[in-house]
């Protein structure tokens, strides 16, 4: 909103300083100081209002240590996420920007679904909260929103390097020429020539036509992305600070591509994948960090709020869509290393005691307890240093999926 006003000031009125607000690097600096504030500040009012409403935590005794001592604690703080993320994208942000549009439908819509589920939990007092087939419905639905947004829109274009001495067609940045914007399902992969897939050569066995068949495996890959990562988010959020952090240090991330990915002069210079109006993204991360490093005041051990699914389920589901938006989806696996690990120990854990209860008659357990973060817990660890040890891998996981950049 304040971007428009400031637009109309200086085109009107020539008024001094309203140019910053083209700037993203200006607006994405201020989206994060007001996000920051704002859930630091406000943060604590909205703890206590949770408390008035005994909106507190239900905990099952797994004789985790300092387990039973969090009954009570509010949870539902993803609110804190949510609200402080929003206001200053809305106040910073072009919300006619196709990828704007995207992340705000994604924050509301998973938050709407983990609040309905934290809402059964707390105050319908069903521990199981919503049923894993709505939860699943609801972020399929999601996945297919966004797929079929980012294949189809007009907006979601990129931009190629023309070979040497191809003729310019559009645009040219110190003698480097580029293409005219034009729809492609071209993701980012390392080890692979160019560090470059397209989708749609999958299906060029049927033909000349065979793009137009791209969306029959761009879609589904959508869906199970946003899907798994949100759920990834939902397991590693199991003690005080993982999830929040870490999810800090993959948006961080995921902000440098859209950044770089957005700027048509840094894509020539680092060689990476130009992806016009990608950049506005920036702004949106810079609140979304924001909003995580304030909810972390709170959330550090011992832990004064939880995040509850309201939060999980959402910085998943914005992390996947981040992800996909900026075409850096199949480095996932990397850059969400901790997500990944977290979701794999309990597919492992789950999948092994059914086989050895089969085959045996009694169920056997790789880890001590599933997901990862408790099977350190059980083994003696204090979770102020498994997440601190978290976080410092997930920050060398970063590091690693920058330089797979150059990796070809």
């Amino acid at each position: 909103m304040l971007y428009y006003l400031f637009e109309y000031l200086e085109n009107q009125y020539q008024l001094t300083g309203a140019s910053l607000f083209q700037y993203i690097s200006f607006r994405s600096a201020m989206a994060f100081i007001i996000s920051l504030l704002f859930s630091t500040i406000y943060g604590k009012r909205i703890i206590r209002y949770l408390q008035k409403k005994q909106v507190g935590e239900s905990v099952r005794d797994l004789g985790l240590d300092g387990q039973i001592e969090k009954a009570g604690t509010p949870t539902m703080g993803g609110i804190i996420i949510i609200l402080t993320t929003l206001i200053p994208v809305l106040l910073f942000t072009r919300l006619d920007n196709v990828y704007i549009i995207l992340l705000l439908v994604t924050t509301l819509w998973m938050g709407l679904i983990g609040f309905i589920d934290d809402y059964i939990k707390i105050f319908k007092k069903d521990k199981e909260g919503l049923k894993g087939r709505f939860k699943v419905m609801g972020q399929v639905g999601l996945g297919v929103f966004v797929g079929v947004m980012l294949y189809f829109h007009p907006g979601v274009t990129i931009k190629e390097k023309l070979p040497a001495g191809e003729t310019l067609t559009t645009q040219t940045v110190s003698a480097v020429q580029f293409s005219t914007a034009h729809k492609s399902t071209k993701t980012t992969i390392p080890f692979f020539k160019n560090n470059e897939l397209e989708y749609a050569a999958l299906f060029k066995w049927m033909g000349d036509n065979y793009q137009q068949y791209a969306w029959l495996v761009f879609i589904p890959i959508v869906i199970f992305i946003v899907t798994a990562v949100s759920n990834g988010a939902n397991l590693t959020d199991g003690i005080d600070g993982l999830a929040a952090g870490s999810s800090a240090i993959i948006a961080l991330t995921l902000g440098l591509f859209a950044w770089v990915s957005g700027n048509i002069i840094f894509a020539d210079y680092l060689d990476v994948m130009y992806i016009p109006n990608s950049g506005e993204m920036t702004i949106f991360i810079a609140a979304f960090v924001g909003a995580l490093i304030g909810f972390l005041w709170y959330n550090t051990y011992p832990a004064q709020i939880f995040m509850g699914d309201t939060g999980s389920l959402t910085i998943g589901g914005i992390i996947a869509v981040l992800a996909i938006a900026v075409r850096k989806e199949l480095l996932i696996p990397i850059l969400a290393g901790v997500f990944f690990v977290e979701t794999l120990s309990v597919i492992l854990q789950v999948s092994f005691f059914k086989f050895t209860k089969k085959k045996y008659g009694q169920g056997r357990r790789i880890f001590k307890m599933a997901p990862l973060h408790h099977h350190y817990q059980k083994s003696g660890y204090h979770e102020s240093k498994i997440v601190t040890r978290f976080w410092i891998i997930g920050i060398l996981l970063a590091v690693f999926t920058i330089v797979t950049l150059k990796l070809r």
